[in-house]
């Protein structure tokens, strides 16, 4: 059938069906009811427009798996009956739109073993049921041209906000503490929060223990003989933007510290905590996650 739909479509041919049929063993009714379905519209066009559509609202929305898109759609469509994840995934094969494995990070902090350390509050539990309560810290570096930038970030364990942000050339506890201080300011209500990092030495320094103290925050740490899962929601939350900011996009050893700086702010401060649909807070970006918490508090009283 194949055959014979490629010989009558490729305009070479001037044979009638019949003769084909005829030759190929088939009835011009069942080869006419083979062509039948190409003629009809696709029927997930509608959605594959959206697809399309929703992929094309941010630079960076292109990374979008099944799952983000899947729930993108229904962040537009809360009272409407989608297609399944799978049905999501087959359209988007369909239009070229799969994704390889992301890479995985490393990390580059390393630990003081003679350093006054402080308790695993945490023990893995990346959940939190409030903003600004309990929150993970980490650093992780970008070749530049010329040398190594180091991007220091605070995220928040309920909406996944990255609440403060600094970034230097070098890995020093001041990285750290200008992190601290960067959150305090953005956001006083912050104060008593657990602040969950890595053994590193940054993190056991004498500075960064009294900044901690200075802005209220509780410090919390990798447990004795611990591993990167102890910390591996900031491990996931680097990956993704290294995978969905720069591999494929940019050469960052070809960029200066500037422009680099300048990519990786704007990918936080506007796209991430703004309109990136983040799967583990039930597929929205931070913000939202954050206003339906005050309007759920709002409902209550």
């Amino acid at each position: 059938m194949n055959f014979l739909a490629q010989k009558l479509s490729d305009g070479t041919s001037k044979h009638k069906v019949a003769r084909y049929c005829r030759w190929l063993g088939v009835s011009r009714q069942g080869f006419y009811k083979f062509m039948a379905p190409a003629k009809k519209p696709w029927k997930h066009a509608a959605i594959a427009q959206e697809i399309r559509e929703i992929i094309a609202e941010d630079d960076w929305n292109d990374s979008y798996g099944k799952k983000r898109i899947w729930e993108a759609l229904l962040l537009k469509h809360p009272n409407d009956d989608l297609p399944s994840m799978t049905t999501i995934y087959r359209i988007m094969t369909k239009m070229g739109l799969t994704h390889k494995t992301r890479r995985k990070p490393n990390g580059i902090t390393k630990a003081d073993k003679n350093a006054r350390k402080s308790d695993d509050l945490l023990k893995r539990d990346f959940l939190a049921d409030t903003p600004y309560t309990k929150c993970i810290t980490d650093m992780t570096e970008i070749p530049v041209k010329g040398g190594k930038l180091y991007v220091s970030a605070i995220f928040d364990c309920y909406h996944l906000e990255v609440l403060g942000l600094a970034m230097d050339t070098n890995m020093r506890a001041e990285l750290c503490i200008k992190t601290l201080s960067d959150a305090h300011n953005k956001h006083p209500e912050l104060s008593g929060a657990i602040i969950h990092s890595d053994r590193g030495s940054q993190y056991t320094s004498n500075d960064y223990r009294a900044a901690m103290k200075r802005h209220g925050f509780i410090q919390s740490m990798n447990s004795d003989g611990g591993r990167c899962h102890d910390n591996a929601r900031c491990e996931s939350m680097w990956g993704r933007m290294k995978e969905e900011l720069l591999y494929g996009r940019y050469d960052t050893t070809r960029m200066t510290v500037a422009e680099v700086k300048s990519l990786i702010w704007r990918y936080y401060e506007s796209y991430w905590n703004n309109r990136r649909i983040c799967s583990a807070i039930g597929g929205m970006p931070p913000r939202i996650k954050l206003e339906r918490y005050y309007d759920s508090l709002k409902a209550v009283a």
